[in-house]
């Protein structure tokens, strides 16, 4: 039945797999199948797809695979669901075999969605207009009003100024008939776009000669109208209107696309504390002050976006954001309100509602969906409830299936339908068609259930026009995964490029193009929100940190494979201990009570447990351990990735892969190695922001918090080495000196034996020295002068005094009494009473930067005149 006789062996190899995986199925679901028609033949628009395919062997094939995926991790394509612990990022598979469809079939598809788009958007402006539909009783009024996305403050008599629906996406599949079947709307903060965008290119230099070849549909197009029209609702009309793209933060699940989308379309990635509202105008936080929003492109759902008229207990909105749209003080893609129309009953009245907006018959199906609360749907759903899937409209997000409820929970939720059934909504189940997944372990194809994710946009020269001529484009592509019918995008682990085939092949479109006319060119960085600047702060804090604790656990690991395990001294181990934070063990606590009368193997547990409290730091769960510190890093890296460069990109994931693996670390000599490879990383990561981010006030944040990190840990171990330590001596300032990367230094400059006096010089007073506490201060007053200054007050702000207060202290000591360390106690005192004047107003530079640049203090406006 099946002639593939006209492909080579190696493909005729994977399509005999890919039927035999298909004749696995139950029958009773075997149906429509993308790549084969009935009679065996591959359909038409496949057959280039398999001949380009063909020219690899198994080993070329799989390592083209592999060569994606790797892509996928060096630019950091990752998602998680909410999880605030950045450990649990995922990465899906991404499969090298596209989802095909063919000119015809999209020509149909492209109408069917266009209708959609402009039938979603008669509703909305019906239920927060009108309110026909309601008033008429083709709608419940309970279905409407019980949904949390229904905003009542959204509701008005005026016509809406321009379309409440600028983007959208719509979730469907291809039934076991071959019918495309519609599953589902996203009209609150669409995500997927940016993933689509990220698969096409990552697919196109790993399978080059395939993505050159092939007549296929371009993306970037779809992307350059998105900007025009967000552009064009801006209403001053100004040549470079403010966009902004409102994201949840660093724990939501789509914020890789965020920063992302926000990179390649020019936008600032802001998330609610970014923003405020102020004299009815939105504006953002920058380190230049308050500076005017046109447009907010959001990625939070409805209820959260403004704390003061909607949900009170939201963080992540701007309070007044309501206020504020409705006055038309600035726009919002797509408007709040939008989130009634991803309501899952609203399926089951589309069809009449089609024929009364648009007196049209709709043109894409949709699964059959009853509402428990019309009481022509509730006997049926009762009749069979297994036929169903149950969605409660209080918890839209939640699917009910009872193959997965518990007898007792069954019964619950039949009792539930029949108290309050207009919380329920059943959707029937689905069959859907099978399409080819490339397996690489097996080197075959394996058929599978697809869903797909296709995007909408009013063109961007109909926005202002009447309703009825507007006019909708369809993204040529979109966003596949492997997964049941209905299966969240979240919870599918391989993804797919879809392929729209163009007659012949399209030119490539690229987003950086041509400006029309001159362009504002700025420098400064003033517009830079203040948290980005924040964070990059802390990354450059928590960087430093990592870095120095790497090198500190390294070298207490070094020392302690080399003490003697029956010794009855620890050495400098309790003082290495102290660096690094952490409690020494107590050799006097044990459970044995042999170690009472055995005084080696006292000794020799008291060793174990010295090893076991430096192996606990590299575990994902100790407070102060390794993995933790990362952890922070790596929250911040996040919160600034449209900031960073790729490469810069690429080594905190090499970082992150290399804390995935800490856990199972079993020995100090992996660990040894584990902690040289995190110091190597960090440095490439610090020298490449340094050499491709731009040295405006966002680099010099990032500086700062580096400088402020590591002149303090500097200090602490001089003060350890030099004035409290246990064991001072020789073997712990070698330590220092390896932890500050000052040894070879110290042996070209000194080339004798190791004194106090050549450690100050080094690490205190030598200006010339990066690891020096002189070459910080320098370095920390020379940035911080070039901060923005946002008082016009003469005299010199908090972090500056700080700095020249620690800067004195250090220039005005008499340095002949601090030359006989080891053998004066006057010397000591010196040293002792220096260090403490320089840790002190060091420790209070970072509440001052942060009170000066980051919490945005207004002056006090005065609302009562005072009268003499």
């Amino acid at each position: 039945m099946y002639d593939f006789s006209q492909l080579n062996s190696e493909m005729q190899r994977r399509l005999e797999a890919y039927v035999a995986s298909r004749q696995a199925l139950d029958p009773k679901t075997l149906g429509f199948d993308e790549l084969l028609q009935r009679t065996g033949r591959i359909r038409a628009h496949w057959q280039l797809v398999l001949d380009e395919l063909s020219i690899y062997d198994r080993e070329g094939l799989r390592s083209r695979c592999e060569e994606a995926q790797n892509l996928l991790h060096e630019n950091g394509v990752t998602f998680n669901t909410y999880e605030d612990d950045p450990g649990k990022l995922r990465s899906w598979q991404l499969d090298s075999l596209p989802y095909v469809i063919s000119t015809e079939e999209w020509d149909q598809l492209e109408q069917g969605l266009m209708q959609r788009s402009r039938l979603l958007e008669a509703i909305a402006e019906d239920l927060y207009g009108p309110r026909t539909l309601i008033n008429s009783g083709l709608l419940p009024a309970e279905l409407i009003h019980s949904f949390p996305s229904y905003l009542l403050p959204a509701v008005t008599d005026q016509p809406a100024r321009r379309p409440m629906l600028i983007f959208h996406g719509t979730d469907l599949i291809r039934n076991a008939e071959g019918q495309w079947q519609v599953l589902c709307d996203w009209t609150q903060s669409p995500s997927g776009t940016g993933y689509a965008l990220e698969n096409r290119i990552t697919l196109a230099r790993a399978l080059p000669g395939l993505y050159r070849e092939a007549p296929l549909k371009r993306l970037a197009g779809f992307l350059q109208a998105q900007h025009r029209a967000l552009a064009s609702l801006c209403n001053s009309q100004r040549e470079q209107p403010n966009i902004v793209l409102l994201s949840p933060g660093p724990g939501s699940p789509g914020y890789f696309e965020h920063a992302w989308l926000a990179n390649y379309m020019n936008f600032s990635l802001v998330e609610g504390a970014d923003l405020v509202v102020r004299d009815g105008q939105v504006s953002m936080r920058t380190l230049g002050g308050l500076r005017q929003v046109d447009v907010i492109v959001r990625q939070i759902n409805d209820p959260w976006c403004d704390p003061l008229e909607l949900r009170g207990d939201s963080l992540l909105g701007v309070p007044g954001l309501m206020q504020a749209a409705r006055d038309g003080e600035v726009e919002i893609a797509n408007a709040l309100g939008t989130g009634i129309l991803e309501h899952p009953a609203l399926a089951a009245y589309l069809e009449t509602i089609c024929q009364r907006l648009l007196g049209e018959s709709l043109l894409l199906d949709h699964r059959e969906t009853l509402w428990a609360g019309d009481a022509e749907h509730l006997p049926r759903i009762l009749a069979a409830p297994e036929l169903w899937i149950f969605r409660d409209i209080t918890e839209p997000a939640k699917h009910l299936r009872s193959e997965r409820l518990s007898a007792a929970e069954q019964s619950a939720l039949l009792n539930q339908l029949q108290k309050t059934p207009w919380r329920y909504v059943a959707q029937a189940r689905l069959q859907a068609a099978t399409s080819p997944v490339y397996n690489t372990r097996s080197d075959s194809f394996e058929a599978r259930n697809i869903n797909l994710r296709l995007f909408s946009l009013i063109e961007p020269d109909h926005l202002f026009v009447a309703p009825a001529e507007r006019q909708y484009r369809i993204m040529p592509g979109g966003l596949a995964w492997v997964g049941e019918p209905g299966t969240l995008l979240m919870e599918s682990h391989t993804v797919k490029d879809i392929w729209v085939m163009a007659p012949v092949p399209q030119p490539h479109i690229s987003l950086l193009r041509q400006a029309n006319g001159p362009i504002v060119v700025t420098r400064d960085g003033t517009d830079l929100p203040c948290r980005v600047a924040d964070s990059l702060f802390w990354m450059g804090r928590y960087g430093e940190r990592l870095d120095i604790r790497s090198r500190l656990l390294r070298e207490t690991l070094g020392r302690f494979l080399q003490e003697d395990q029956s010794a009855e001294e620890s050495g400098m181990l309790p003082d290495l201990f102290t660096a690094l934070e952490i409690q020494s063990p107590d050799p006097l606590e044990t459970d044995d009570p042999i170690a009472e009368t055995d005084v080696p193997f006292k000794y020799k547990q008291l060793y174990l447990n010295y090893r076991n409290r430096l192996l606990e730091l590299f575990e994902e769960h100790h407070a102060d351990g390794m993995p933790w510190l990362f952890n922070h890093f790596l929250r911040n890296c996040r919160a600034v990735r449209d900031h960073l460069g790729d490469d810069a990109w690429r080594t905190v994931n090499s970082l992150r892969q290399r804390f995935n693996d800490m856990p199972r670390t079993q020995g100090i000599i992996v660990g040894q190695r584990q902690l040289e490879g995190v110091v190597t990383d960090l440095a490439a990561f610090f020298g490449l922001c340094n050499e491709t981010m731009p040295h405006h006030y966002g680099w010099r944040f990032l500086d700062i918090g580096r400088f402020i990190e590591r002149v303090l840990c500097t200090l602490e171990l001089l003060k350890l080495a030099l004035l409290s330590a246990r064991q001072p001596g020789i073997p712990l300032w070698e330590v220092v000196l390896a932890t500050t990367d000052n040894f070879t230094v110290y042996r070209r400059r000194y080339r004798s034996q190791l004194h106090p006096s050549a450690i100050l010089d080094l690490l205190l007073f030598d200006e010339t020295n990066p690891r020096s506490v002189g070459y910080m201060l320098k370095r920390l007053e020379r940035q911080i002068q070039r901060l923005p200054q946002l008082s016009s007050s003469p005299y010199r702000n908090q972090e500056s005094r700080l700095v020249i207060q620690a800067t004195s202290a250090l220039h005005l000591v008499d340095i002949d009494r601090l030359s006989d360390i080891e053998h004066s106690a006057d010397s000591r005192a010196v040293l002792a009473q220096l260090l403490d004047q320089l840790i002190a107003p060091l420790s209070e530079l970072t509440n001052a930067i942060s009170h000066s640049h980051f919490s945005h203090v207004e002056a006090p406006i005065q609302l009562v005149t005072m009268q003499s």
